[in-house]
């Protein structure tokens, strides 16, 4: 076998085999792990959802960071180095307890001026505060990253299309973003494996993700290191798992001609 074998892989498969016959083989491991897999949903829909919204905002932020009018890329500076300067965990504080309660202010003061029941904090739930925290840490660094594929495209692609009579969206959307993403896929990927990893954060706001889940269970028990494990091994799994189907999606594109 050549020095490429994924050995890697052998050991954290190793590794998981035995947490998993730890877990089958003592009751407190599987008392752990009904628990804890209560919050598996919660920390895919946190991932998933904060994820596209960091990429959407993040690509409108790379298009105003490469536009032409000098006010958009400082709008667009000014936010990247905002939130990239702010600590996740002190965002998610911030968002959950300062800005919301601002945010639903504004929303009562435009639904009193067309006859809307007001909103309370109550209405405004702290799990979509964490995701709203989360989409905006993220769309930061995504915004760069967009930025920088896009900036690789090289400029005959673009005379090209222009050439061929395309739209400035049309060539945006049939010439850029597709060699784009081929650049920019790995660190795509490495970000949405942080953002499973950073969605633990929102156990700070009471959300009953996995990390949560795990805090409650642990102080009620006091089993630490079957609660702990379990939690640990969870997280494992849904991180190699991308790891490994980004791998592969990159290898399908590195085949394809152009």
């Amino acid at each position: 076998m050549g020095g490429d074998f994924p050995w890697w892989l052998v050991a954290i498969g190793v590794l998981l085999g035995w947490g998993f016959a730890g877990i089958l083989s003592d009751e407190h491991y599987r008392a752990a792990l009904v628990m804890l897999s209560d919050g598996i949903g919660i920390t895919v829909l946190v991932s998933i959802i904060a994820y596209v919204g960091a990429c959407l905002l993040g690509l409108v932020l790379a298009m105003m960071a490469l536009s032409r009018r000098v006010w958009l890329r400082q709008i667009a500076r000014f936010y990247i180095e905002l939130m990239r300067g702010i600590p996740i965990m002190v965002l998610l504080l911030y968002v959950a307890f300062a800005l919301a309660p601002l945010l639903i202010l504004a929303v009562n003061g435009v639904g009193s001026r067309i006859g809307a029941d007001p909103l309370t904090t109550r209405d405004f739930p702290l799990l979509w505060r964490a995701v709203l925290a989360l989409v905006l840490a993220y769309s930061a660094f995504l915004a760069e990253i967009f930025r920088a594929g896009i900036s690789a495209v090289g400029e005959g692609q673009i005379e090209a299309a222009d050439a061929l009579g395309l739209s400035r969206w049309q060539r945006f959307r049939l010439v850029v973003l597709p060699q784009a993403f081929r650049l920019i896929l790995p660190p795509l990927g490495n970000d949405f494996i942080a953002m499973v990893k950073d969605s633990s954060l929102v156990a700070v706001l009471g959300v009953t993700d996995i990390a949560q889940l795990a805090k409650v269970a642990a102080s009620a028990n006091f089993r630490y290191m079957e609660t702990y494990n379990v939690a640990a091994m969870l997280y494992l799994v849904m991180t190699l798992s991308l790891s490994l189907v980004l791998r592969w999606i990159e290898r399908r594109l590195a085949a394809r001609p152009g």
